[in-house]
């Protein structure tokens, strides 16, 4: 298997890990408020990721592996820093818009990140990423349209600007990771962002929302999975996974996290799936495919 398809098999996975997250996060919303469910979830995240790095620690010192220097930790560090950061920005950002905006028009302004990462990469590391994932793209949008909107009116409020902010921070988000992923261990940045988001998610909670021990308790479910699976498993396996994977495609392949959500959502809290649903989940499925195919009509694309 090479690197890039187990990549893309990995990010697969993780947006599987984040639709599923959906359901936990809705369960979950009816016993405590968003900032402090997510910063609580966060922190868990990351103090279930502390005894992988311990053991990994271990293993490398038994095998004779030269210890980090100043400069390396200091990369870490930054990198875990500013990934923290975007990642608490995208999800107070998208709780704030929530507020305003329906959640099917939430998801489609959340995931155009899909389409802004492509632009960022060219803007800024003039990354060119073929007429494949251009395509890709297009098609991307135009699925995330007929899945997350119900009827065919588009108005923009208040909530829609939080939102397509919390876009611009998830692609930040996607960016940071690439650059720094190859050159930091990955187990430690997630551990990192999770410390970082999880602080601020908690610290801006105690002067905006009321955290009790009984919500807590009602929640414990839904708070696990989001911190254990969706948090330290499904973040961690964004982490390793872009280290193989070009940040376009890994944005498709994660942006499938709202076709999971859709499919988990009928599955488990028996809510029904349209047509028009159906429809935007054949076309996003095309449309990661055709992302995955890219290198190689790029190749066919020179010889002729």
């Amino acid at each position: 298997m090479s690197k890039q398809l187990r990549g893309s098999l990995l990010l697969l996975l993780a947006a599987a890990v984040w639709g599923l997250a959906f359901v936990a996060q809705r369960v979950g919303m009816d016993a405590m408020q968003p900032l402090s469910f997510n910063g609580i979830r966060l922190l868990l995240a990351g103090v279930c990721l502390l005894p992988v790095i311990a053991v990994s620690d271990k293993k490398k010192k038994e095998a004779g592996a030269p210890a980090p220097d100043t400069a390396r930790n200091g990369l870490q560090l930054k990198a875990g820093v500013l990934c923290g950061l975007f990642l608490f920005a995208a999800s107070a950002l998208q709780q704030a818009g929530l507020v305003y905006t329906s959640a099917g028009k939430s998801g489609f302004l959340t995931a155009l990140y899909v389409v802004l990462v492509p632009v960022a990469g060219w803007l800024i590391f003039r990354k060119d990423p073929g007429r494949a994932v251009i395509v890709s793209v297009v098609l991307a949008v135009i699925g995330l349209y007929l899945l997350c909107f119900t009827d065919t009116s588009f108005t923009v409020n208040i909530g829609d600007v939080l939102l397509i902010l919390c876009a611009l921070c998830f692609t930040g988000h996607i960016l940071v990771i690439d650059r720094f992923s190859p050159f930091v261990d990955g187990i430690r940045l997630s551990c990192t962002q999770f410390f970082i988001a999880g602080s601020l998610c908690v610290l801006v909670s105690l002067f905006t929302e009321t955290i009790t021990l009984s919500g807590i308790r009602e929640a414990l479910i839904p708070l696990l999975y989001a911190g254990v699976m969706s948090g330290a498993v499904g973040y961690t396996l964004q982490i390793v996974a872009q280290k193989d994977t070009d940040p376009t495609v890994a944005s498709l392949i994660m942006c499938l996290e709202s076709v999971f959500a859709v499919i988990f959502g009928a599955v488990v809290l028996r809510e029904t799936m349209t047509g028009r649903e159906i429809a935007g989940c054949a076309i996003m499925f095309t449309a990661v495919i055709l992302a995955q195919l890219s290198p190689l009509i790029g190749k066919r694309g020179k010889r002729g």
